[in-house]
């Protein structure tokens, strides 16, 4: 088995019940089991700022899936909720992204990991950082010694 971890966010509907019903969805997956999941958190958006509010957290996955297969059921699970991939940073039903898989580095066209922006983005640090403090970041150090650096971004803890 191999660990990887996923971000999980909404803002469109219901966002805290879509998260949680996501998070039974994970758990769902193939050769794959939810090892831990955070809080919510209740995040601004980044780039396209006139939207709602996000919910965020992340979840930690024990899984024999490979990389893109776990990609690609990501994207399933993200279908079966209603995501519409409409525009950059928009309003969305749900979004999973995988962030780590193990310590491994791939650049592929459909898949980066880690993935590039993790290290910038509290709504992804500060629930890593709760199940995770010390997890490494590959070739960057601990989730925990990132957090100061996004400690201005406006996340609450549901």
């Amino acid at each position: 088995m191999n660990t990887a971890y996923v971000a999980l966010g909404a803002n469109l509907g219901d966002p805290a019940a879509t998260v949680r019903a996501a998070f039974a969805a994970l758990a769902n997956l193939p050769d794959s089991r939810v090892a831990h999941s955070s809080s919510l958190y209740r995040t601004a958006p980044v780039g396209l700022t006139d939207q709602p509010e996000f919910v965020n957290a992340v979840a930690e996955l024990q899984t024999s899936l490979a990389p893109e297969a776990l990609l690609d059921a990501l994207f399933e699970i993200e279908q079966r909720f209603g995501r519409i991939r409409a525009e950059k940073n928009g309003p969305r039903t749900l979004d999973l992204d995988l962030l780590l898989y193990g310590d491994q580095f791939i650049d592929l066209p459909r898949l980066t990991l880690p993935h590039p922006r993790l290290h910038l983005r509290a709504f992804v640090l500060c629930p890593l950082a709760e199940i995770a403090p010390q997890l490494a970041l590959p070739g960057r150090g601990t989730v925990a010694a990132w957090l100061p650096a996004v400690a201005n971004q406006g996340i609450v803890r549901l």
